[in-house]
């Protein structure tokens, strides 16, 4: 039960993911882990920390993910990414190029 709060999902496939649990548990945030696409059922933003691009990309194919972030954010929910995170939003990647999200 969350007596009204929203919940943020963390995507955790790579990453400090734990250190952006504790940050919100400080702030007081209610929150969960994303492992897969049901994970994001509840989840009012999502937070995609760093990593590895390219291998995140691969578990989000694998695991079947990639539509359900593609829905969440279509949906208007915020998504925060940091490093990899980041990247994986971007409309764009140069330098070298690659696929997105």
């Amino acid at each position: 039960m969350n007596n009204g709060r929203r919940t943020v999902g963390i995507l955790a496939v790579q990453g400090d993911f734990e250190l952006h649990a504790k940050m919100l548990e400080r702030l007081g945030v209610e929150w969960k882990l994303v492992k897969r696409p049901e994970d994001l059922v509840g989840a009012a933003a999502l937070i995609m920390p760093g990593g590895e691009s390219t291998t995140m990309l691969k578990f989000f194919e694998a695991e079947g993910i990639g539509p359900a972030l593609k829905e969440f954010a279509a949906a208007g929910k915020p998504i925060f990414g940091t490093c990899a995170g980041a990247i994986l939003l971007a409309k764009e990647v140069l330098n070298p190029p690659q696929s997105h999200l």
